[in-house]
This record gives C-alpha cells, sequence and structure tokens, in this order.
C-alpha cells in the first residue's frame, strides 16, 4: 500500500524551496509570538492555552494541512503530469495512501512539533499544556491532510476550498453557531487533548467518543473516494 517512489516524488513537490518557504512561515511566526508573549507576560498557562489554541491549532495547523493536503497530488491533476503516474504499475489506492502518509508526514512535522516548542517556551508545560496541544496537532494533521488530499482530487480550487473550510466554517461560524463545532476536525483533535491536559485550560464541545468515531470517519471516507476520484480519472484519461 506504500510506494517509495510514489512517496519521493511527492516529497520533492512538497519539499521544493518555494512550498518549504510557506511553509515554514508560520511555524517560525508561532515561535516568534511565543518568544515575545513569554518575554512580555511571563510564564502563563491561561496565556499558554491561548496562544497555542488560537494560533497554532485554529490557524497554522489547517493552513498547513491545506498546503500538504491539496499540493500533494492537486498541481499533477491541474498540470496533466498525474498521467504519467498513473501510467506506471501501480495501484490507484497506492497511490491515494502514499500521497496521504506523506501529506500527513508533512503536516506533522511542520505543526507539531513548532507546537511543542511553543508550549514549552510560552509555561513549560505547566498543566500539560503543551504536550496537549501537540498532540492535538497530531491528530488533527491527519484528518486535514485527508481531507484535503480529497479536495486536491476532485477540484482545481482545492486551496480556496480548503481554506474557507478552515478559516471560515472552522474558525468563524465555529465561534459564533455551536451546532457548527460537532463538524470541526479542531475540536474533534481537542477533545483527545482534553484527556492529556490538566485543569480546565483544554476544552472541547464534542465528547471523546464522538469525536474518536468523527475522526476516523472522515480520514478514511476520504482517502476511499479520493482513491475512486482517481480511478476515475484514470478511465477518463484511457477512453
Amino acid at each position: 500500500m506504500y510506494d517509495p517512489t510514489v512517496a519521493r516524488l511527492t516529497y520533492r513537490a512538497l519539499l521544493g524551496r518555494r512550498r518549504a518557504l510557506i511553509l515554514g512561515a508560520l511555524p517560525l511566526l508561532l515561535l516568534v509570538i511565543a518568544v515575545a508573549v513569554r518575554a512580555l507576560a511571563g510564564a502563563d498557562d491561561q496565556t499558554a492555552a491561548d496562544v497555542l489554541g488560537g494560533f497554532a491549532l485554529a490557524t497554522m495547523v489547517p493552513i498547513i494541512g491545506v498546503i500538504a493536503g491539496t499540493g500533494a497530488i492537486g498541481p499533477e491533476i491541474d498540470d496533466g503530469s498525474v498521467v504519467y503516474l498513473l501510467s506506471k504499475p501501480i495501484k490507484r489506492p497506492t497511490i491515494i495512501f502514499t500521497k496521504l502518509i506523506v501529506a500527513i508526514a508533512v503536516t506533522m512535522v511542520f505543526s507539531a512539533v513548532p507546537t511543542l516548542l511553543a508550549g514549552l517556551i510560552l509555561n513549560g508545560n505547566g498543566q500539560q499544556v503543551a504536550v496537549a496541544y501537540t498532540i492535538a496537532t497530531l491528530v488533527a494533521s491527519i484528518a486535514y491532510a485527508a481531507l484535503f488530499l480529497l479536495l486536491g482530487t476532485v477540484s482545481r480550487h482545492a486551496v480556496v476550498f480548503g481554506l474557507v473550510y478552515a478559516l471560515v466554517w472552522e474558525a468563524l461560524f465555529g465561534s459564533l453557531v455551536p451546532g457548527a463545532r460537532t463538524l470541526s476536525v479542531q475540536q474533534w483533535s481537542l477533545a483527545v487533548a482534553e484527556k492529556v491536559a490538566d485543569g480546565n485550560l483544554v476544552t472541547s464541545d464534542v465528547g471523546l467518543p464522538t469525536a474518536t468515531v468523527l475522526l476516523v470517519a472522515v480520514t478514511v471516507l476520504a482517502t476511499w473516494y479520493a482513491g475512486q476520484k482517481l480511478r476515475s480519472l484514470t478511465l477518463a484519461g484511457e477512453e
């Protein structure tokens, strides 16, 4: 189910000079903010939770997920180079699964590592805040990568749709409409992190059992459907 050649090509596409600069911009900004907040406000658990929840998880992770998820396959479909890949004797689900693994890995590295470092800078992991939000970013990376990889296979405007979901639906509607939070990857990942953190600094509007089911369902269904779309793309090209 995992093809090293596909993985190498995908890593090369995602970590090219231009895209790597974009991927690294938000983590660097998070670390700068963490250093500035610590210098100005000192170590404070609530402040650390606010920064990690409000910027790292709510903004940085979904944007990186959009870049990695859509970038794993979207550009290849847009410029037609995916035809070369599909001409190889590689099963279509293997292509999607491999690209998903790469997208998840890239999202995790550029999200979880800076989140942990920022948390340690902000309050030294007081009340397990840094570890809890790091786990939240790891969990969210999986679902975001699968969701945005699917968008990359079904739309030429995947980046736009991904940003709309991440920044408008989750950030705007999620803060204004309580019911919208149930359909939020951010809230699902917070449900997992809530079990790790001490106290009430990390909370979610979704229960852990529901969050777990939705995380697994979205990841599996998005991956499966992306494979189906790639299969239909192949048949259309052969015709």
